[in-house]
């Protein structure tokens, strides 16, 4: 039986007051959520601090500085691999031009300013003499033009004298 069948009045569970609530030493307000968390002269934490933001920032620019270095560096390196093409094209066709000329392949040095694709370079040509009369060795250089003369193509080849 019940106490409501017996007619005894029926007892409650002592309750809190409304207005009072049970709180951890870290808590402030109460919310939804769960409990707040105590931040800077006893607010409410909302965010990142500003040490939070300063590193985040580092991070990122060291990436971005990383990823521009980089970059540069295959720019640099693309533009060096164009001037090798356009060298070896020149001094390529330089001796197909020997070649070509079916004339008497004379000994000696000769060098000039040259230009290819736009871009200037600096040529020189060695014709020398080999152990079978027959044949000439020719070398080409092509370097590029200015006080950082750095040499792009250096071919040799043999051509039989006529």
């Amino acid at each position: 039986m019940s106490a409501q069948d017996t007619g005894e009045p029926t007892r409650k569970a002592p309750q809190a007051a409304p207005n009072r609530v049970a709180r951890r030493s870290t808590e402030r307000w109460p919310t939804a959520q769960g409990p707040a968390v105590r931040g800077w002269a006893g607010h409410r934490r909302h965010g990142f601090t500003l040490i939070e933001v300063l590193v985040a920032l580092t991070i990122v620019a060291v990436t971005l500085a990383a990823a521009l270095r980089g970059a540069m560096a295959l720019t640099g390196n693309s533009r060096d691999i164009d001037r090798k093409l356009y060298a070896v094209l020149l001094a390529e066709n330089q001796l197909l031009e020997l070649r070509l000329a079916r004339s008497q392949v004379a000994l000696g040095e000769s060098s000039g300013d040259c230009e290819q694709g736009g871009i200037a370079f600096h040529c020189r040509q060695s014709v020398g003499a080999t152990p079978n009369p027959f044949f000439r060795r020719v070398e080409i250089h092509v370097t590029s033009t200015g006080e950082d003369a750095h040499e792009f193509a250096d071919l040799m080849a043999l051509l039989p004298v006529n």
